[in-house]
């Protein structure tokens, strides 16, 4: 089976089962890293990109379902697998319904473990080609031009959709008012018109947040 390129966050406090997953990856030329509570969850996401996370429903300082709500309230669609020893339907149907993206009940074969994680890779790539997730759960559809605002739809103007979708798209770079001008209103004077883009940053932070666009010296940002 050919498995994609992927980055793994194992979230596990079995020093004995993360070890083993990890050695498993590591044979299979996966990247990895091994965390052991929810407070190193919340640094890893925030410093570092992963494609998938293994999560253990028993962590020692808070209870799963908490720890899943928290990733999605920040990192909205990032792919999750619980392992658990729980079995049970109404186990199962909580957490496929509710948070998670798939499970795997404890003890497992690491080379169904793997075919999950690809799997869970595999339809997260093709979702994400048509969605821009940013920080503090803000998720563009660009496909069908919906916003989302912590999975609440929020109402964007033709044209504060395409301003958001222009940031976004070039997230971590700077963007000059003129570039703006230029490739979101069509326009080149940009002495007369530089005020739209004030007002139009101000309407998105107004309708999501009011550090969803940031400035420094007349240059705008978008965070993520």
């Amino acid at each position: 089976m050919k498995f994609f390129c992927m980055k793994v966050l194992i979230v596990e406090d079995n020093r004995i089962l993360s070890d083993n997953i990890k050695s498993y990856l590591d044979f299979s030329e996966i990247e990895s890293k091994q965390i052991f509570s929810w407070w190193e969850v919340v640094f890893e996401l925030a410093s570092n990109n992963y494609d998938v996370i293994i999560l253990d429903i028993w962590l020692p300082d808070i209870i799963w379902l908490e720890v899943c709500k928290r990733v999605r309230e920040k990192w909205l669609n990032i792919p999750i697998l619980m392992l658990t020893a729980r079995s049970t339907v109404q186990d199962k149907v909580s957490w496929l319904n509710v948070w998670a993206d798939d499970y795997l009940t404890k003890p497992f074969d690491y080379e169904e473990l793997l075919a999950r994680l690809n799997s869970l890779v595999r339809r997260h790539l093709s979702v994400k080609s048509e969605k821009i997730c940013l920080w503090d759960g803000i998720e563009i559809n660009v496909s069908t031009k919906e916003v989302f605002y912590k999975w609440e739809l929020v109402e964007l103007s033709k044209l504060e959709f395409k301003l958001l979708t222009y940031l976004a798209k070039n997230k971590w770079n700077t963007i000059t008012k003129e570039e703006l001008l230029e490739k979101v209103w069509w326009e080149f004077d940009s002495f007369s018109n530089s005020r739209n883009v004030d007002v139009y940053v101000w309407y998105l932070r107004k309708k999501l947040w009011k550090d969803v666009v940031k400035t420094k010296r007349g240059v705008w940002y978008i965070i993520t």
